[in-house]
This record gives C-alpha cells, sequence and structure tokens, in this order.
C-alpha cells in the first residue's frame, strides 16, 4: 500500500513541484546514467524560439527502447529547465510503466471469483469493474464474464478510501492502454499529476461527444504573471487564442485553450486545441497553453499534430462555438490550491467520492531507478479515443480473440453471445477467431457481416481492411483490393491499409501503383523499414536500380534482418 505523507511544496512558479526543477533535472540525469543501461540518449529544446515557449525533447537511449515503444518524449514549462524537467519525467514514467508489465509487477494470475476465494473482503467491487468499462450489465454477468479469463491481479491502493485492494490491473490497461501513467519527485506529486490528467482526459471526451456551452475566461483580467506572459507571448506575435472553463463541475479546474495564426494558418501551422487540468485555475490555464506551444511547432514551422484528448479543427468556421459563451473571470472557476501537494489531493478525492468517483493508484516505480511513478485511474472515466458504445463484454470479447487458443475462444465466445444477443462486436471477434484457425472464407464472410454494424468510420475500415486480409492469406490478392480500397476512405491514416494494397498491386505487377502506396505508408511512417524495402522492390521491376539500391539500403539499415532486401542488392550489384 502506497503511505502517502505531508508534501510541501518548493516551487510553484508555472507548476507545483515538491523540488525546483534545477534539482528534478541534475537528480534524474544522475539516477538515469548510474542505471547504466542507456534509458536517456539526450534532451534537446526543438521549439524555434519564436514564441519564447520552450520546448524539450528526451531521446529515448538503446536500452530504453527495448523496453517501450515511444522514442522521443515531449517536456513543457513556462522556463527552458522545467520544459526539460518535464520530458526528463515523461521519458522515467513511460520507462517505468512498460518494465512494470514486462519484469517486476507484483501479480497473481486468476480468475474473478478465484480472487473472491483468495482474499475475501479485499477484491475490488463488480459495480467498479462494470462502471470502469461503461457498461448496466448486472453483477452476476459481469462475474461470468470476468471468469473467462485468468487476469493479473495486484494490489493497488483505493486513494479515496486509504486501503489496499486487489483489482485485475490488466483488465484496466486494456480498457485505459497507458492513460493514467504517471512520475513526480514524490509519490504525492506523481499521483496528483496523473490523477489531474486523468481529469484531463475524462472532461475533454465530453466535450468532445456533448459539445456544451463553456464559459469563455477573461483574457484581460488576468492576474497571475506567468500566465500573462505566455498570454503575451501569443498576441505579440499575432496569433488568436482563446481560454475556456472546462471544468464541468469537477473540483479541479480543467481550461481549454484553442489558437492559431492568422498569418501562417493553413500552409505553415495548425490550429491547436488543448486542455490542462490542476489545482488551481491560473496552474491550468498555464498546463494549456505550454501544450499549445509544445503541439504548434511555434506556429510556423509546418507541424502536424496528432489529436489525442481533443479533436483537430482544420477550419476557423468549425470550431466557432468554442469563442462563444458567457466571459467570466479566471478566479470563477474552482480551485484545490493548498501549500502542501497532499493536502490538495485529499480535496481532490473528496470531490470525487461526492461524484461518486473513486481514485486507485498503484506504484509503478522502477526499483533499480527509484523515481516514484504510478498507474492511476478512476472507473467510469473515459478517454476520447475509446468507443461510445462501450461494454465489459467488448473488452473481453478482444482478449478471447486475440489470446485465447481457438476452441476456448469459441466456446468463450459463445457466453458472451448469451448476455450480449445481437452485439456489434461478436461478428467481428468470431471472424478473428476463424482468421487464426486458418478458416480463411468464414473469416471473409463474418468481417462482411461486422463491417455495417459498426458505428465509427475508423471501426468499419478495421473491419473491411480484415476482409482483405483474410482474402490476401487466401492468396486472393486481386479480390481483395474494393476491401481495401474501402478501409482507406474509411480512415486515411492507417499505414498497414497502404502497405497491403501495394502488396495487393505488386503481386499483380502494377509496381507503379504498389509504389504510391508505400509512398503513402511511408508519410504516415518514415521510419517502416518493410515499406521502404518495398519500395525499393517496386523501383526494381521498374528498371529505376539507383533508386532501388536507395531504399533496399536504408531499409536494412532501419532493420538488419531484412534478408530479402539484402539478396536484391546483391542481385542489384550482380554480386
Amino acid at each position: 500500500m502506497i503511505e502517502l505523507k505531508s508534501c510541501i511544496k518548493t516551487y510553484t512558479t508555472d507548476q507545483d513541484k515538491a523540488i525546483a526543477p534545477e534539482d528534478t533535472v541534475a537528480r534524474v540525469r544522475k539516477l538515469l546514467e548510474d542505471y547504466g543501461n542507456d534509458i536517456l540518449a539526450e534532451t534537446r529544446r526543438i521549439d524555434t524560439g519564436r514564441l519564447d515557449i520552450p520546448v524539450f525533447l528526451s531521446i529515448t537511449g538503446p536500452g530504453a527502447r527495448k523496453v517501450m515503444p515511444t522514442r522521443k518524449q515531449m517536456g513543457k514549462g513556462a522556463s527552458p529547465i522545467q520544459a526539460e524537467a518535464s520530458a526528463l519525467m515523461e521519458l522515467t514514467e513511460r520507462f517505468s510503466y512498460f518494465s512494470f508489465w514486462d519484469d517486476y509487477g507484483d501479480f497473481t494470475t486468476a480468475t474473478w471469483s478465484e480472487a473472491l476465494d483468495k482474499w475475501p473482503g479485499k477484491v475490488m467491487d463488480i459495480t467498479q469493474i462494470i462502471k470502469a468499462a461503461g457498461d448496466d450489465i448486472s453483477a452476476a454477468n459481469a462475474v461470468r464474464i470476468l471468469d473467462l479469463v485468468q487476469w493479473k491481479f495486484t494490489p493497488v491502493t483505493n486513494i479515496s478510501q486509504g486501503r489496499e485492494e486487489y483489482i485485475p490491473l490488466d483488465l484496466f490497461k486494456k480498457l485505459n492502454e497507458f492513460n493514467g501513467s504517471s512520475a513526480g519527485n514524490t509519490y504525492e506529486e506523481s499521483i496528483a499529476q496523473g490523477a489531474a490528467e486523468l481529469i484531463e482526459r475524462h472532461v475533454c471526451a465530453v466535450t468532445d461527444r456533448t459539445t456544451p456551452e463553456m464559459p469563455t475566461i477573461d483574457l484581460d483580467a488576468v492576474e497571475d504573471p506567468v500566465l500573462a506572459r505566455l498570454l503575451a507571448c501569443f498576441r505579440d506575435n499575432g496569433l488568436k487564442v482563446w481560454l475556456k472553463d472546462m471544468t464541468l463541475g469537477f473540483p479541479a479546474p480543467t481550461v481549454a485553450a484553442i489558437a492559431y495564426d492568422p498569418a501562417t494558418f493553413p500552409e505553415k501551422s495548425e490550429i491547436v486545441y488543448t486542455a490542462g487540468t490542476a489545482s488551481s485555475p491560473a496552474k491550468a490555464a498555464i498546463r494549456a497553453l505550454t501544450e499549445v506551444a509544445q503541439l504548434g511547432g511555434d506556429f510556423e514551422t509546418g507541424a502536424n499534430y496528432e489529436a489525442s484528448g481533443l479533436p483537430k479543427y482544420l477550419a476557423v468556421e468549425d470550431f466557432k462555438w468554442l469563442t462563444e459563451g458567457p466571459v467570466v473571470p479566471l478566479s470563477s472557476l474552482p480551485t484545490l490550491e493548498s501549500d502542501d501537494i497532499l493536502d490538495e489531493l485529499m480535496g481532490l478525492t473528496r470531490g470525487l467520492t461526492a461524484m461518486g468517483y473513486t481514485l486507485y493508484s498503484v506504484a509503478t516505480t522502477h526499483p533499480e531507478l527509484g523515481i516514484p511513478a504510478n498507474y492511476n485511474l478512476v472507473p467510469g472515466f473515459l478517454f476520447r479515443e475509446r468507443t461510445e458504445r462501450a461494454s465489459l463484454g467488448m473488452f473481453v470479447g478482444r482478449i478471447l480473440a486475440e489470446d485465447m487458443p481457438v476452441p476456448v475462444a469459441e466456446k468463450s465466445l459463445d457466453i458472451l453471445e448469451e448476455i450480449y444477443p445481437d452485439a456489434h462486436f461478436m461478428p467481428f471477434y468470431r471472424a478473428m477467431v476463424a482468421l487464426k484457425g486458418g478458416d480463411m472464407p468464414l473469416a471473409t464472410e463474418l468481417f462482411a457481416m461486422a463491417e455495417p454494424l459498426q458505428d465509427d468510420s475508423e471501426d468499419k475500415g478495421l473491419a473491411a481492411f480484415y476482409q482483405a486480409f483474410a482474402l490476401t492469406q487466401a492468396g486472393d490478392f486481386e479480390t481483395a483490393l474494393p476491401h481495401l480500397d474501402r478501409a482507406i476512405s474509411f480512415s486515411d491514416e492507417v499505414k498497414e491499409y497502404f502497405n497491403l494494397r501495394g502488396v495487393s498491386h505488386f503481386k499483380s505487377g502494377r509496381y507503379e501503383t504498389a509504389a504510391k502506396d508505400f509512398k503513402a505508408a511511408l508519410d504516415l511512417d518514415s521510419g517502416s523499414a518493410m515499406d521502404l524495402a518495398n519500395l525499393g522492390l517496386c523501383y526494381k521491376f521498374l528498371g529505376q536500380t539507383e533508386e532501388a539500391l536507395h531504399c533496399l539500403a536504408n531499409a536494412l539499415q532501419l532493420d538488419a534482418d531484412l534478408d530479402f532486401a539484402r539478396e536484391h542488392i546483391e542481385e542489384l550489384l550482380g554480386s
């Protein structure tokens, strides 16, 4: 159980921290260096200086790349040292989180019923599981579903009630991915930050789905000197910026910020829309504006940010609704501000409890680094990427389809179908099991059934793609093409769709058309060695030897195991 204690702030300029960012940078750098496994390659400031709002990267070292999927982490702050500290903590947070799952998590494998027998009175209430999945099924049916899988149970701290409980943490990983991971100078700082980010993602998701009218914050009445300076950085460079109250009744204030540059949009910049949650309104606004600077690339570099918590607007008229609403002072937002981070955290949990929410946290601190890190969760919270038609059966069905042997998966899906007759996800999961079992005609038929049942275009695109994939597994590349065209029309930002369409054209000898698809895949992921090698093959068969050698050689630099690329280079060189 995590023991929380008083945590007096010693730094409050632009963020609330237990120690100054200079000390954080020095301490974290030394701990990473002492660990000796090349976790950090370097930190680098990447903003152009136009807005004078610093943005840092921490570049992942080769040791960390074996553990975590990200190669760089961004850090923000109103000062360079705070932005660097943020980038280092982001690296520490993610390295600790992924190491926890791979190496040192304290897990006991059990079904739900087995866990109840093993830890009577200490297992998370089943209603929290139902709430977390966004479901409304009975407790009895929830137990039937949970008993279909052996879960990784681990003790976590119920921060709201100050007690230890056992929960199936891998279910929450499936539900929330790494939303809620955090790191800090102390556990109190880490958990408070993680909880604030969970609220931030939740209110962003709710706002995205419901588009409520939100009060507009009066920028001319801002008193905090750091916030006033940040606003001047935008205004003095001709940018338009709005701050909105996105708190939605939660105990911690959330400020949304939207900004664009009329002089550079859309040729060299984008509209950036993001939000920040903190213990005080000023700190929430500072977080939002520094996030805008981080994503915006100083509004002159042609930066292309990936939308996450909030949607990405492509035209000024699309966000007109955000500029409306009553004008209010920043001081009208709620505050939890205290000299002690523990007091703020306890005030936050009391507010969440009054709203029917419970905050949980498990320590993910890397035992050899010793930098406090956590995975935090609040059952019932949303994040934007999660489908609106979520259910416990949908999440468990995915596990059954992906991870279970075919006979077990088929029987378990029968039980799910009893609980969720006519559910939109059942044909898709049955198709995945048929695919795993090698029954390509059945898989194709079931994916075709699943496609029109999906509400979201991305889900429709996935079903269309898998129809094509099943056909190509049976060697029918030509018939796969219309399904791939449809998948790309539904979602044109998935490199695998272009890759498979490129392969399908390649198999039919349409090398020029295939090359276009491989280039499109590389536009989405420039580090895709396979697409680069495939492009090289297209050039080879088009007689463009120099271009072919260039692509194949670069592909081998990215992935030395691509033996076919090496063989084709040897053929081209006549060796």
